[in-house]
């Protein structure tokens, strides 16, 4: 056992701010979908159990809220990443029915940067068996410097509440970090 404490770990999305109304993650929206994203490897994840105010034909989800899920994960992961950048193109691939009161698991990682452009990949999944529900990529487009300065004045929490190591970006440094461009 050694006797120096282990290093203090962040989860950038400890700093995340929940009191908004975006449809994917704020609680200020009566209806939205109130989603909280981890920090998951190199991406993000997040849980997800759709409701009966979800659902499409019968007790079968939307698929604009399976879609809406999706986005929402995959522009975390963007943030994640040190990006902040809107949805620019989006492709979902639904691969089986999602019914309510069914548990999920959102995934989302950066898959390639080029220019403004952010590539990324998500996927919803089953809880019990992991079976694919439906998946996504997406390109981001960067948002110009003051965008994200209101993005982040807006989303993240007061900066003196921030460690230093994670004031400029919400990412952990690491080497799977994709590095932004200047």
């Amino acid at each position: 056992m050694s006797d120096f404490p282990e290093p203090e770990t962040f989860d950038p999305f400890d700093f995340v701010r929940s009191d908004h109304g975006c449809f994917g993650c704020g609680d200020v929206n009566q209806i939205g979908l109130h989603l909280r994203f981890a920090a998951d490897g190199d991406g993000v994840g997040a849980s997800f159990i759709p409701g009966p105010n979800h659902q499409g034909f019968g007790s079968i989800i939307h698929g604009g809220i399976i879609s809406t899920v999706l986005d929402e994960a995959m522009a975390w992961a963007t943030a994640l990443a040190g990006f902040w950048a809107m949805t620019g193109d989006i492709r979902i691939r639904f691969r089986r029915p999602l019914t309510i009161g069914e548990s999920t698991v959102v995934t989302a990682r950066v898959s390639g940067v080029r220019g403004r452009l952010v590539a990324t990949a998500g996927e919803l999944t089953l809880t019990g068996d992991g079976s694919l529900v439906a998946s996504a990529t997406a390109t981001f487009v960067k948002v110009d410097a003051e965008l994200e300065a209101a993005w982040r004045a807006r989303y993240l929490r007061e900066s003196d509440t921030i460690p230093t190591e994670l004031r400029d970006v919400p990412s952990k440094a690491g080497t799977t970090r994709v590095e932004r461009e200047r």
